[in-house]
């Protein structure tokens, strides 16, 4: 696969229980202090596990979503103009919304449109359109509820359509705010950590833990940039994407479908392995996947694996489902910024399964200007995404 030129990203924003903007995603990361506290926003009585790593105030989530793409339009520089040949890529979860698509303010943030009727239901393709109007992206728009790789493969997704020149500038935006089902889902089938704390990659750990995350980040092509005077914030250098098929729920031991996704990235990309400066790892702190995925980048980095540094901020703001590939895009986006690796917190001690060098006492200083960010679903669905400091 021949090298393509990287795509840079303009713009980023994201909300966690870490706080609002990127600046305090990274403070939170680094600082290696779990975000998990007693669920007040549903009732938890008689769930096996009462935490998840919430914001207080949260709006719903399609406001909230609208302020994220908002926010990573301005922090891009984009003006009504530039948002008008903007496309929507959006994920989140399927079906209905729970919560009512109505804005605290239905006219159009940006250009023309309306926002959606105030206490309406709607389906996600629906959220897309209304939230393109709401903030005045004039291209098209699609729609990922793929699990945990939903948000990260709008991102492959968008550079892809921006490589070969489809679409000028895309918008890719996710969401997932805890919420009664989903939770119940999880602790009904013993998936949550009910020790209430997420362990990746250590002795001892039991599992995940939720948390909210909304995010949005703006991918332009290197030239419409240059014409508007955009400043990337990174560039994303390649993208790999497979599917195992192994189990419906577990991960290939062996984590091959992960780690040809690894090697898609840097192939795609014109970089080898030496090239991989930190991982942030989809570890969610369960026993099987997070083996797993030290399995995957055994065999996608070879002898490296072993030093190139590991971590997985799932940690500290929770694992935000649909969202979670944007939102740790942006985390390591800012790590490669600042200079600065994110904490694995939660640490007990090594686990022969799973032989890493995972970042775990205080963050380390970034030695390489490029870091993968992967993500996993079930059904044995795998994400890569390989980005580069600017």
């Amino acid at each position: 696969m021949a090298e393509r030129e990287p795509v840079p990203i303009v713009g980023s924003y994201a909300v966690s229980a870490l706080g609002r903007g990127v600046d305090a995603q990274l403070a939170g990361v680094l600082a290696g202090t779990p975000a998990f506290r007693p669920v007040r926003r549903f009732d938890t009585t008689g769930r096996r596990v009462t935490v998840a790593a919430t914001l207080p105030d949260v709006g719903t989530l399609p406001d909230e979503l609208a302020d994220a793409i908002d926010a990573a339009c301005r922090a891009a520089g984009l003006d009504a103009a530039a948002r008008a040949e903007s496309a929507l890529l959006l994920a989140t979860h399927g079906g209905p919304l729970t919560q009512p698509v109505g804005f605290a303010d239905d006219r159009p943030r940006t250009g023309p449109g309306g926002g959606a009727a105030s206490g309406a239901e709607v389906e996600v393709p629906a959220l897309a359109g209304h939230l393109a109007r709401r903030c005045g992206l004039g291209g098209p728009t699609r729609t990922y509820t793929s699990a945990c790789v939903s948000a990260s493969t709008a991102v492959a997704d968008a550079a892809t359509m921006i490589g070969r020149g489809d679409v000028a500038r895309v918008v890719v935006a996710a969401g997932y705010l805890v919420e009664p089902d989903q939770f119940a889902l999880f602790d009904a089938g013993r998936a949550l950590a009910a020790d209430g704390a997420v362990r990746p990659f250590s002795a001892g750990r039991q599992g995940l833990l939720l948390g909210d995350g909304v995010a949005a980040v703006v991918l332009e092509s290197a030239g419409a940039a240059r014409r508007r005077g955009g400043t990337p914030v990174a560039t994303l250098c390649g993208w790999g994407r497979t599917g195992d098929a192994h189990h419906p729920c577990q991960p290939d031991p062996q984590g091959r479908g992960l780690a040809r996704a690894v090697r898609a990235a840097l192939r795609r990309a014109g970089r080898d392995a030496a090239a991989v400066g930190y991982v942030n790892a989809n570890a969610t702190g369960t026993g099987f996947s997070d083996a797993s995925e030290a399995a995957a980048l055994r065999l996608a980095l070879g002898e490296l694996a072993g030093r190139v540094p590991v971590s997985s901020t799932k940690s500290v703001h929770g694992h935000a489902l649909e969202a979670s590939g944007l939102l740790e895009l942006v985390v390591t986006v800012q790590a490669l910024r600042h200079g600065k690796l994110p904490v694995n917190a939660g640490w007990l001690g090594p686990d022969e399964a799973c032989p890493l060098d995972v970042v775990t006492d205080a963050p380390r200083p970034v030695t390489t200007p490029h870091a993968l960010t992967l993500n996993a679903a079930f059904g044995g669905a795998n994400t890569a995404l390989l980005v580069g400091a600017p």
